[in-house]
């Protein structure tokens, strides 16, 4: 197998890369690093399985060769960098899909779409279930990463009813590990990184909200799970254990054994208020549900945040 991952230096898209050279796939890895890092895939430097190149797949894709599959995650994926980036985040949505859909085409290549919960805006439907068609504002601050996927999911079906290209969609829930930015703005690396330097826990509105947090080696599982099956339409794949942001501060303290203050700031417009995946879809289909627990998955986060803040 031949792959090219799209965001490949990114948090889970570096996770892709070494998960795929396991299983044998020869992976090209595509980032213009404007929110990946070399970090994230310098141990795969040097690997004959591997192959590194910089490029803005919101320009014209060019890779020699046969390909088999096409993973598509190029795309700042936290508050702070779409808020900053907000044209990028829809250029790589809108013309990086458009691109990279026309190179499968041109390869016959399976393609699979990195989607998300944001799909379904802040949600009047609890849990979400892939039907659910969402509740988003285009034109709010947020509207240009949820509406840039939504934009990515129907091109996606297009490409699949019309050309036939082999598509796939995954919509990612909350998705936590090593390898993601201490800054990127989310909550899980600002309260490690917090909670590391003996800081207060920087809650928005009254921590009522809700959150369900996956461990990135069960989310990458069901990721190459959905690549290999046969489904065409979105599947979610997140951790279906809801807690509120107060209670997961509380579980942070918990783990990283401090006692820190909360510090409360106004809640971002659009902010969703619950969030928490129906994942029936996906033990159905790919029997997948999640695996590794809270606790565990915190406490190797937090390990490698230790590391990389030197702390």
């Amino acid at each position: 197998m031949r792959t090219l991952i799209t965001g490949g230096a990114g948090f889970l898209g570096s996770h892709l890369c070494d998960r795929l050279i396991t299983e044998g796939h020869d992976v090209i890895c595509m980032d213009n690093l404007i929110t990946g890092d070399m970090d994230n895939i310098a141990h795969l430097i040097g690997n004959q399985q591997f192959t590194y190149i910089n490029h803005d797949v919101t320009e014209y894709i060019y890779v020699a060769g046969e390909l088999d599959n096409i993973l598509h995650f190029a795309s700042p994926a936290s508050p702070i960098d779409y808020l900053e980036l907000p044209i990028q985040t829809l250029k790589v949505g809108s013309l990086g899909t458009h691109k990279a859909l026309g190179l499968a085409k041109a390869k016959g290549a399976r393609f699979l779409l990195a989607s998300t919960s944001e799909v379904y805006g802040d949600p009047l439907v609890h849990p979400q279930p892939e039907e659910y068609f969402g509740n988003v504002s285009p034109i709010g601050p947020r509207g240009v990463y949820d509406e840039a996927k939504r934009f990515a999911e129907a091109l996606t079906m297009a490409y699949h009813r019309y050309h036939g290209v082999d598509t796939r969609i995954v919509r990612i829930f909350n998705t936590y590990g090593p390898r993601m930015r201490s800054n990127d703005g989310r909550v899980v690396p600002a309260f490690l990184s917090q909670a590391l330097r003996g800081e207060g826990l920087t809650v928005f509105g009254d921590g009522s909200q809700t959150r369900s947090f996956c461990y990135v080696s069960d989310l990458i599982e069901g990721i190459y799970r959905l690549l290999l099956s046969e489904e065409h339409e979105p599947v979610n794949v997140g951790n279906p254990y809801e807690m509120t942001i107060l209670e997961f501060a509380q579980k942070v303290q918990e783990i990283a054994n401090v006692e820190l203050q909360v510090v409360t700031k106004p809640l971002p417009q659009d902010d969703p208020k619950i969030r928490q995946p129906d994942i029936t879809k996906a033990k159905e289909i790919l029997d997948w549900s999640p695996k590794v627990p809270l606790e565990e998955g915190i406490r190797e986060t937090l390990h490698y945040f230790k590391i990389k803040l030197k702390l």
